[in-house]
């Protein structure tokens, strides 16, 4: 590797998005929680 070469870091757009799904995890969870309990009844 050269030392021209770029770092291997995520573009801005990339950061957003992974900073979105980290942000929508525990809403998901929690939904999947409630469907679940909502189907058992």
């Amino acid at each position: 590797m050269l030392w021209s070469d770029p770092r291997d870091e995520p573009s801005p757009e990339a950061r957003r998005m992974q900073e979105k799904l980290r942000r929508a995890g525990p809403v998901l969870a929690a939904l999947a929680l409630v469907m679940a309990v909502l189907l058992m009844l």
